[in-house]
């Protein structure tokens, strides 16, 4: 006898009231554990045996008669749990005695409703109710819907010269669905003397063929109808009366996210099959799938997932890539509409696809799905990080203490994640059964051993970090820790408890990793929990910038996407003066009892200053980083929360203006051109950036505009400064959108800033500007005498602009359109010699606006030096009568 049938022996005599551990096994048949363990394993994927529980986990066997076949709709039923009522309700009409009821399928056109039909007749078979070869005869009766004598030909069949043409006798489809189901789909297309015909055949059993007049004929047939349609009023009521059974298909956007998953895959699987060849699908593009609108529902998603592997498959074959692979970026913008429709359901996102992973694929020859890795584990962390340290030139005793740090702030952020994006319970979920048996067997050891009880999230973090280590092996790759020598003796008992279970991994999997990987196993024994769940931080991280909603925006993106709530933002409105800004700022410390060193995060002015000025008043420790973008904040957020110190977070959050490029500033854009522009920038390709093209053109009004939007990467060889410069010598920049601050005078906003849409009114408001000065130039072209009008504009727009930046603040459109109008009519007089118009007060307005009267007179020399005029002291209090209401000073 087989061992595994000796271990199933012993498991039938001990579990009969309940079930037993491996333990239990071990001992009384005296076997090893592990080889017991895997025996248990296999006797539950033959159905022989079941598993209850997680801690202990107890097994139970099944008697033979517990183990029977699923049925189809017992399998359906467990991925599509919406349909449960629908699928009892089939189950019900096909055993109903003698001979089942008919039914009518009601459902929104792509539902399914011709899938179930199919299950419903599959199940028929199995429940012995209709034999292995009964019919399943389809007839859609759309088809014939605008010839209903052809129609009912085709269902009743036809008596040789009926008609001119009927030349021989042509049975019909309820003929041929005789022992089985005759399928009607859009029976709402059924003419009414045809669902007469019907309810007569409901009824009898009996029915005729077209031009027979003689007897009747018999045919046992189950009908199943469906309809779009609402049956009171597209169906007779006569008809309606005779089919007892009516079971409702819920539309797509009715069934939740696990199930389109399920769909999905299913799918992608069948396409699989269908090419032969696995398809690898990145994660954001299901991500889009399982959430975009699909008005047709399953129908229309199965034929977009289709199209979308067509395409793969044609990038396949032409070489562009070595594999059938589908990217978020080759998708139809509708679809990739989903990856921002649906933040809600992130976490569930999280817990169906491992968020670690950058492909999925499926393979019709494999029920579960593989995952394939993006680099984001530790191993591949330490090779690109041992790599870039040697580049860098640095000594081995620097480079001992980085990646000691680095370990520690892997294991700390993977445990952290872990807890947030696992559900527990389904743990097989996202790996085999095999890691998951294994991983029980050495968390019993370990605890045993150390004394220790280990949370549910050190029991996942082992699990998948297992997963990955064995997926490493596979693939012929190395393991090497680093700091093995150094946590063998700082951590001795961990790392023998490790070394332990290392044996029982390597016997139990087959599989031989090396001592290096000890060291790993050890570092989540002595981040058990309460350890490193929540590291300590000293550093709190304020976020300060201008606008009604850029500091909260990115504040808030940071601590979702870090999965803690760490950084605080406070807005600036630029209605608001400093002196508001900063008085909230100590209301909120004061308020929070801090006594932590801060961070302070701003973009530009006299923000920068609030560090030094908190440090003086609340004696809290400070630095500042100015041109602060979205990844500033998720640095030193990330940063802090890992327990750094100042210095180290300020450091670390200034490396990151490495990413953009820019060691110096870029020149400021070219005044008055008549391209105008957005740039998006993207660092991930060009695909990312036509993805921020597309909300744009989707929210923004450019219907007036001669604006592009133009998408650029920064992911190929070109310097980023001169791409810039090169669209500044085409283009007026409007504005920026881009992941990370740019050292220039051109607004900009953040790529999260348009997804949330949170910044479209402001960058609205700026396309709306330049179709003021747009109408402007046109106003002067037609209005100004002695001056050309459109290079009066630049000229105006250029004096504006240095106002506004003096001024530190944007002027409202129609002060703005005020003052371009005065000031071209002003240019225009003035070079027709005509006297300049006396200001009354002109002395005492001056005394009390001195600082904006000089500012002023120094900017109206560009219009002296251009025009070749001079500007009188009384032009100068008239235009200042435009700014005095919203003066306010840069200091």
């Amino acid at each position: 006898m087989k061992r595994i049938d000796i271990i199933y022996e012993k498991l039938s005599e001990l579990s009969v009231e309940k079930g037993v551990t491996t333990e239990d096994i071990a001992k009384a048949l005296g076997l090893k554990r592990p080889n017991v363990s895997c025996e248990l394993s296999k006797l539950c994927e033959q159905g022989r045996a079941v598993k209850e529980g997680l801690r202990p986990v107890l097994f139970r066997a099944k008697k033979a008669g517990d183990i029977r076949k699923s049925s189809v709709f017992e399998k359906f039923s467990q991925k599509n749990p919406s349909l449960f009522s629908a699928i009892q309700q089939a189950k019900a009409a096909i055993l109903y005695p003698p001979n089942g009821m008919h039914i009518l399928i009601l459902g929104e056109t792509g539902t399914g409703k011709s899938m179930f039909a199919g299950l419903i007749h599959r199940y028929a078979i199995e429940a012995e109710r209709m034999s292995e070869n009964s019919p399943l005869v389809v007839f859609n009766c759309a088809d014939y819907a605008n010839n209903p004598q052809l129609l009912l030909s085709q269902l009743f069949g036809v008596q040789k010269g009926a008609y001119t043409g009927a030349d021989h006798d042509k049975s019909g489809l309820v003929e041929k669905a005789n022992g089985g189901i005759l399928f009607l789909d859009e029976v709402h297309r059924l003419p009414p003397e045809g669902q007469e015909l019907f309810f007569t055949f409901m009824d009898t059993g009996t029915y005729r063929r077209l031009g027979e007049t003689d007897g009747g004929r018999t045919s046992k047939v189950l009908i199943i109808s469906a309809t779009t349609e609402n049956p009171d009023s597209a169906l007779l009521k006569t008809f309606t009366r005779r089919i007892p059974m009516i079971i409702r298909m819920p539309n797509l956007a009715e069934r939740n996210i696990d199930e389109r998953f399920n769909l999905s895959s299913q799918f992608l699987r069948e396409e699989s099959s269908r090419l032969g060849k696995p398809i690898l699908i990145s994660i954001n593009s299901m991500k889009a799938f399982l959430s975009y609108p699909c008005p047709n529902n399953v129908g229309q998603l199965k034929t977009d997932i289709q199209l979308a592997c067509a395409n793969a498959y044609a990038n396949f074959l032409s070489d562009q890539k070595n594999a059938i692979q589908i990217n978020s970026t080759e998708l139809p913008p509708y679809i990739r509409e989903g990856l921002y429709m649906a933040t809600e359901h992130r976490q569930l996102w999280n817990k169906l696809i491992d968020i670690n992973k950058h492909y999925c694929t499926f393979d019709s020859s494999e029920e579960a799905i593989l995952f394939k890795e993006n680099g984001k584990n530790i191993y591949d962390m330490i090779d690109l990080r041992v790599q870039e340290l040697k580049n860098q030139g640095v000594s081995n005793t620097v480079l001992e203490q980085e990646m000691e740090r680095d370990i520690q702030e892997y294991f700390s952020i993977f445990l952290h994640n872990v807890e947030q994006n696992t559900d527990f319970p389904n743990l097989e979920s996202f790996i085999s059964a095999e890691i998951a048996q294994v991983v029980e067997e050495i968390i019993q050891y370990s605890e045993s051993r150390l004394k220790k009880s280990f949370s549910k999230m050190v029991h996942t973090g082992i699990a998948v970090h297992i997963s990955k280590s064995f997926e490493r092996i596979k693939r012929g790759k190395k393991i090497i820790n680093p700091q093995l020598n150094k946590i063998r003796t700082e951590f001795s008992e961990e790392f023998t408890t490790a070394v332990e279970c290392l044996k029982i991994i390597n016997h139990f999997l087959d599989v031989n990793l090396p001592l290096d990987e000890a060291g790993f196993l050890a570092m989540f024994f002595v981040y058990y929990e309460g350890n490193i769940n929540k590291p300590r931080s000293n550093v709190e991280i304020v976020v300060i910038t201008h606008g009604s909603s850029a500091a909260t925006s990115m504040a808030e993106t940071a601590n979702l996407l870090l999965g803690v709530n760490h950084a605080y933002g406070i807005n600036a409105p630029l209605d608001e003066k400093p002196q508001q800004v900063i008085f909230k700022l100590k209301s909120y410390l004061r308020g929070s009892a801090t006594h932590s060193d801060i961070l302070f995060l701003v973009d530009m002015g006299s923000l920068t200053n609030f560090g030094e000025e908190i440090e003086k008043e609340l004696g809290i420790r400070t630095k500042t980083v100015s041109l602060v973008s979205t990844l500033h904040v998720i640095e030193a957020t990330r940063k802090a929360v890992m327990g750094y110190s100042l210095e180290e977070v300020y450091r670390d959050t200034l490396l990151v203006n490495e990413l953009s490029g820019s060691e110096h500033p870029l020149p400021p854009a070219p005044k008055g051109n008549q391209l105008l522009a957005i740039v998006a920038m993207c660092t991930t390709g060009e695909g990312g950036a036509k993805l921020i093209e597309n909300v744009l053109k989707q929210h923004l009004d450019l219907n007036k505009s001669p604006i592009e939007i133009i998408p650029i990467s920064l992911a190929d060889s070109e310097n980023i400064n001169i791409k810039l410069k090169k669209l500044m010598e085409q283009y007026r920049i409007i504005c920026f959108v881009s992941p990370f601050r740019i050292d220039t005078n051109i607004p900009q906003f953040g790529i999260d800033q348009v997804i949330s849409q949170t910044a479209l009114k402001d960058i609205q408001k700026l396309i709306d500007i330049e179709n003021t000065f747009l109408e402007i130039g046109d106003t002067f072209d037609n209005h100004l005498k002695n001056i050309d009008g459109q290079l009066s504009l630049k000229v105006i727009r250029t004096f504006i602009e240095h106002i506004e930046e003096r001024i530190d603040l944007n002027m409202e459109n129609s002060v703005l359109i005020g003052l371009a109008m005065h000031i071209g009519c002003m240019l225009d007089r003035l070079k027709d010699g005509k006297s300049n118009n006396e200001f009354k007060e002109k002395e005492p307005y001056i005394k009390k606006n001195s600082e904006l009267y000089h500012m002023v007179q120094q900017e109206c020399r560009l219009f002296e030096k251009h025009y070749q005029i001079r500007i009188s002291d009384d032009e100068i209090c008239y235009l200042m009568i435009f700014l005095v209401p919203t003066s306010r000073f840069k200091h």
